[in-house]
Parts: C-alpha cells; structure tokens; sequence
C-alpha cells in the first residue's frame, strides 16, 4: 500500500477517535490510544519527508490529508485545553483544602513585637 494511503487511513482513524472525549477514568486509555495513533501517523509522515513528498493541490487525496490534518489540529487543541482545565482545577482543590485544613498558614503575625520606625 502507498504510504499517502497509509497515512490518509491513520488520520481518518486519528480525527474519528477525536470525535468524543471521554471523562473520568476512560481518559487515560483514550489519550494512550491518540498517542499511539499520532507516533503512527509521525513516522509516516517521517517516510514520506524522506522521500521529498510535495504537496500538490490538484490531488484530490492531498487535499483531504489537509483537510484531516487540520480537523485534527484543532480537535487535539480542544482535547489539550479540557485536560489543562481539569488539571487547574485538580490544583485548586488541593490549594483550598490546605487552606482549610490550616487557615492561617498564609498570615504574617509579629508575635505581639512592635517596631518603632522612629529613633
């Protein structure tokens, strides 16, 4: 099989899984498995460089690999951002729950010393 083939069929099967985002415990499963779509898709990528592939707008199947290519972009982006937003969230849950297990962590007391600026 050509490798413009093998990569059209990669990218298809990549932005298809990209369709959905699963939450909760499905997701580590899920981002594994985009990973080992997008190493897929790289080292084709990578193949074809070596072979000097140039893009020809006249092809039809060239245009569709754009076309994926960017559905995928853009697909991966929001998949980034909702992981990045959790993890914020993850990250102030755990800074609220110090707080409220301690307070006054953050206040500055002088232990009842007073300075006098004066002389």
């Amino acid at each position: 099989m050509d490798l413009i083939q093998q990569l059209l069929q990669v990218s298809a099967k990549l932005y298809k899984h990209l369709s959905a985002f699963p939450s909760g415990e499905e997701r580590t499963e899920y981002i594994d498995e985009v990973n080992g779509l997008l190493d897929e898709r790289g080292t084709l990528v990578k193949q074809l460089r070596e072979q000097n592939f140039q893009y020809d707008e006249t092809d039809e199947t060239h245009v569709t690999l754009y076309k994926l290519d960017k559905g995928i972009r853009e697909r991966l982006d929001l998949l980034f951002n909702e992981v990045k937003a959790d993890l914020k969230k993850f990250n102030d849950t755990k800074k609220y729950e110090k707080q409220y297990i301690n307070p006054y962590a953050s206040v500055q007391a002088m232990d009842g010393r007073y300075y006098d600026k004066r002389k």
